[in-house]
């Protein structure tokens, strides 16, 4: 799981696939693929392992277009980093999908697909979908209901993106606990994990929620929730430019963001304090009774962000505010004592971890 890009337009979207791969190289990834319903009408996929660079050249070389395509890269969880792992994944050289996440019950619907007849060419959970959206469609389902009946069955957590070569008009989306969004532009659609792979192609975009699954066409976009009603989903305006997302001069993205630490942080308290006063109301109507009755204050994070969250720690404990800080891998896998007035909070460097995000929504049932 890492990055998905996808992207349904007017004109070839090869280089918009390639590009939006590239702006997601900071999240870190080990091989990377694409897949297009040629102008044939037809699936032609390239995989690489190693940069997308690796990628682009070998698309190069075989001068693949069409205008609707999907791109992931990818960091191993099932399978080794090879080729063969790599998404998208192919299924009766009709169904091409990429995957964020984990499938838990890949192995049970593995073997409903092995003995229906299905070989399977990769060690990953997500070429298990790939096939069952197939075998939904060899039952008589259509595209858009494949999918839905697909996930329907699914265990886990995904962000999907699926084409059909028998549908070259339409792009599937679907995820629960694995962040996608869509970008509008005119008569145009993209897909992406993470809005930085689409700074370059447009601003407005609608953020999908758990359970969604959307319909992209030339015709337009229709979003549906976990109980399969049609929904309208809130249009949002992306302030990035160009200079957030890509090395901006820098030989990596550490550096960047070592050189851009300051900035950010005078962004992130603008509006927030004036003078030595901090505007409580500026994080929400009720902050101010939050704050006047913390006694308490949880951190929760994972990697790099749980060494922040120790840092921050020293920062609370230094104002007499009592501070434990915990990674989200061990907190969502234990019982609880909440004290009252404990203020939880959720560290994310990419606003996504998913154990992060399960950890979140456990504090909220406590």
């Amino acid at each position: 799981m890492c990055g998905i890009v996808g992207a349904l337009a007017r004109n070839n979207v090869v280089d918009v696939l390639l590009n939006g791969l590239q702006k997601l190289e900071y999240r870190g990834y080990d091989s990377a693929g694409v897949a297009i319903i040629n102008n044939a009408g037809g699936l032609s996929r390239e995989r690489s392992v190693g940069r997308v660079a690796q990628l682009k050249s070998l698309v190069e070389n075989t001068s693949i277009e069409g205008n609707i395509g999907i791109a992931h890269t990818r960091w191993a969880t099932h399978g080794v980093p090879s080729e063969h792992n790599a998404h998208p994944h192919l299924s009766n050289q009709r169904i091409a999908l990429v995957h964020n996440g984990i499938i838990e019950n890949y192995q049970e619907l593995a073997q409903e697909l092995r003995a229906k007849g299905y070989v399977f060419t990769s060690e990953t959970d997500t070429e298990v979908l790939a096939h069952k959206i197939d075998a939904e469609m060899q039952s008589g389902a259509d595209f858009v209901s494949a999918v839905r009946n697909t996930v329907n069955q699914l265990e886990g957590a995904w962000g999907l993106g699926v084409i059909c070569a028998d549908e070259p008009d339409t792009l599937v989306v679907a995820r629960k606990s694995s962040p996608l969004l869509i970008g509008i532009g005119e008569g145009e659609y993209y897909v992406a994990s993470d809005m930085s792979a689409l700074v370059s192609v447009v601003q407005n975009y609608k953020v999908l929620e758990d359970g969604d699954v959307a319909i992209l066409r030339p015709d337009g976009l229709t979003i549906t929730n976990a109980d399969g009603q049609e929904i309208q989903r809130k249009t949002l305006v992306s302030t990035l430019s160009d200079a957030d997302v890509t090395l901006d001069g820098y030989e990596h993205y550490m550096l960047k963001e070592i050189h851009e630490q300051g900035r950010v942080i005078a962004d992130t308290l603008e509006g927030r304090i004036v003078g030595d006063h901090v505007l409580e109301q500026s994080f929400g109507i009720t902050a101010s009774e939050v704050f006047d009755n913390t006694r308490k204050v949880k951190l929760i994070a994972c990697g790099t962000s749980y060494h922040a969250a120790m840092v921050a720690r020293y920062w609370f404990e230094n104002f007499g505010i009592g501070c434990d800080v915990e990674i989200a891998s061990e907190y969502i896998n234990r019982s609880h004592v909440v004290d009252t007035g404990t203020l939880f909070v959720t560290i994310s460097q990419s606003g996504e971890t998913l154990d992060t995000m399960s950890a979140l929504e456990l504090a909220k049932t406590l």
